[in-house]
């Protein structure tokens, strides 16, 4: 979200589509992973124009408030944000203890587990990061013999702990490796 809160700025309507351009631009590539950004609001708070039109195109304007909204992103504590599955999950009771022990270990928690009228059955809800849902089902049939059924669906984003511009943490390290993928500078800007 991009929102003017100047006061009596002059040749400010002429630049809102270059600003609003280079947000745009900023916001599909974030600074530290090139991802797009969710939840982020900028304020503009003061600009200053130099009186020349000639010096307020498109040209001009548009990477200098992209470079601006990057500097305020990285000033801001940047997150990440992550997918979270729904993962519902059907076993019988002796089999519950198995479950629970593969959820902890994959930073999953439970919200909800019910029986299944007429069976014997149990109904377990579960929110599961999709970046520990890897090889998920296979650990999961493992630890329960093969009695628990899992199906996975996105649910939500929920934000990653961990500041990703603090060496050493997992964010750090999540960040280097996107950058890697993908071909940027290994340092974080």
């Amino acid at each position: 979200m991009l929102v003017d809160v100047t006061k009596g700025v002059q040749y400010l309507n002429e630049i809102k589509d270059s600003v609003v351009a280079g947000f745009n631009w900023a916001t599909k590539e974030g600074a530290i992973s090139d991802e797009n950004m969710r939840g982020i609001r900028f304020n503009v708070m003061d600009v200053v124009l130099h009186a020349d039109a000639i010096h307020r195109g498109g040209g001009q304007i548009i990477p200098t408030a992209r470079r601006v909204f990057y500097a305020a992103e990285m000033t801001a504590e940047p997150r990440f944000l992550e997918p979270v599955y729904l993962v519902e999950i059907q076993c019988p009771e002796h089999a519950m203890g198995g479950i629970y022990s593969v959820l902890n270990q994959r930073r999953g928690h439970v919200i909800g587990e019910e029986q299944r009228p007429g069976t014997p059955l149990y109904n377990i809800k579960a929110y599961l990061p999709v970046m520990e849902s890897f090889g998920f089902t296979a650990v999961l049939r493992a630890a329960t013999a093969g009695q628990a059924f899992p199906q996975s669906v996105f649910d939500h984003w929920q934000q990653f702990t961990g500041n990703p511009l603090e060496a050493g943490t997992k964010a750090n390290q999540i960040a280097l490796n996107i950058r890697k993928r993908k071909g940027l500078s290994a340092e974080l800007p």
